[in-house]
């Protein structure tokens, strides 16, 4: 299952579970759409692929399934993948 991720890797924005803003990679990396766009170019910066917007999981399967609240934040590495 989708482990919806609380904030964004690169600049630790909130992103709840129902946030259109949530960006992920392949490996559910997450980011905002903002530092997708204008920071990492498109590019993730820990596998190199691509991103897409992330899912929102219905509010009644919320309660079943919650989002995570381990926040993830690498600030040292938010630039282009090499």
């Amino acid at each position: 299952m989708m482990v919806l991720k609380p904030n964004c890797e690169c600049c630790n924005k909130d992103l709840p579970p129902e946030s259109p803003d949530a960006r992920i990679c392949t490996y559910e990396c997450t980011f905002c759409a903002d530092c997708v766009d204008d920071v990492l170019g498109g590019v993730c910066p820990n596998c190199g692929g691509n991103f897409v917007p992330r899912p929102i999981r219905p509010v009644n399967m919320l309660a079943r399934h919650p989002a995570s609240t381990t926040r993830v934040f690498h600030p040292e590495g938010c630039g282009k993948a090499a």
